[in-house]
C-alpha cells in the first residue's frame, strides 16, 4: 500500500494505491464511510456480501483498468485480483476495515501464528 494523498491515519481525505497479486482475494469485510476505488492495472472483481465462496465469485463484477466502483459506508464487500492489479481507493479517514468474520483478518491470522510458533519453541 502506498499512500497517495492525504493520511489515511487522520479525519479528512486520502488517497492510496494498493498493488495486489494474481489470485489474492480481500475477505468480506466494511468501512464506516464510503470509499472510491479506480483499477489503474489489472482486473478488480469487486462482489458484495458476507461470503466469498466459488458461487459468488461468479456474481463479481470485473473492473478493468479505468473502471470504477463506490461501495457504500457500512456496506459488505470482498474483492479478488485477477493479475497483477493495482487499485487506488479514495474515503475519509481515519481508515477503517472491518472483516465479517473476525478470523478473516490477516493482522489477527499473523499474531495466532506468532503464538503457535513460540508455543512450540
Amino acid at each position: 500500500m502506498a499512500v497517495v494523498s492525504g493520511d489515511p491515519g487522520k479525519a479528512g481525505p486520502f488517497t492510496v494505491q494498493l498493488s495486489i497479486p494474481s489470485g489474492y482475494r480481500i475477505a468480506p469485510h466494511w468501512h464506516p464511510t464510503d470509499e472510491h476505488i479506480v483499477v489503474k492495472q489489472g482486473t478488480f472483481l469487486l462482489g458484495m456480501g458476507d461470503t466469498l465462496s466459488k458461487a459468488t465469485m461468479k456474481t463479481m463484477k470485473a473492473l478493468k483498468v479505468g473502471e470504477s466502483a463506490d461501495a457504500k459506508a457500512n456496506m459488505h464487500h470482498y474483492a479478488m485480483a485477477r493479475g497483477r492489479t493495482l487499485v487506488e481507493v479514495s474515503a475519509q479517514g481515519p481508515f477503517v476495515l472491518t472483516y465479517v468474520n473476525p478470523a478473516d483478518d490477516p493482522q489477527r491470522r499473523a499474531v495466532a501464528k506468532g503464538k503457535t510458533s513460540k508455543a512450540k519453541a
